[in-house]
């Protein structure tokens, strides 16, 4: 599978370089950040953004998942990450993050927007699916600006094996319109 480059208005997506590592420990080992996904570590420890970026290029050659770093246009400011696990024949799930000191300027709906658009237009997807924390009602409003519906919630778990109530969007290609084409 390949894994272009993406812009948008004001974005750069691009795949992770080691040198990515510091910043992502320090944005993604905030506990405020950590505390709004179901999966992000922590303490995020030393090396763990050096294993996470360096098993990135094993899942892009088995076709199963794209990892973008969202990054500034105009400065190359890291602000975040956005993903696609779970590549299957028609369907995958959508998954990111945003950086503390970078939330509420929209980029994630804007870095959602162009990997969905990928998604559709380049790997032919059919559906994907995201989901969040019933708790953090922030991130499914991006869903929604996204062009994603509210498909159903559940109990899952969580990154310390605790329950965790979760609320799943989708967004199908047929319904994308013009936010995904």
């Amino acid at each position: 599978m390949n894994q272009p480059d993406l812009q948008s208005k004001r974005l750069f997506l691009r795949s992770f370089i080691l040198t990515d590592a510091r910043n992502v420990q320090r944005m993604a080992g905030n506990i405020n950040v950590a505390k709004m996904t179901l999966n992000i570590p922590h303490p995020y420890n030393d090396g763990m953004a050096e294993e996470w970026i360096e098993s990135h290029s094993e899942k892009l050659e088995a076709g199963i998942q794209l990892s973008y770093a969202i990054t500034s246009l105009d400065t190359g400011l890291l602000f975040g990450a956005i993903s696609l696990t779970h590549i299957k024949e028609t369907q995958a799930n959508l998954g990111y993050w945003i950086g503390e000191p970078h939330w509420g300027n929209g980029f994630c709906t804007e870095a959602g927007v162009e990997v969905i658009r990928y998604a559709f237009n380049e790997l032919k997807l059919q559906r994907v699916y995201a989901n969040h924390l019933t708790s953090n009602s922030a991130s499914g409003r991006v869903m929604q600006k996204m062009g994603m519906k509210h498909h159903s919630s559940k109990i899952t778990s969580d990154r310390y094996g605790k329950p965790a109530s979760v609320e799943i969007y989708t967004i199908k290609r047929s319904e994308s319109g013009s936010r995904a084409i």
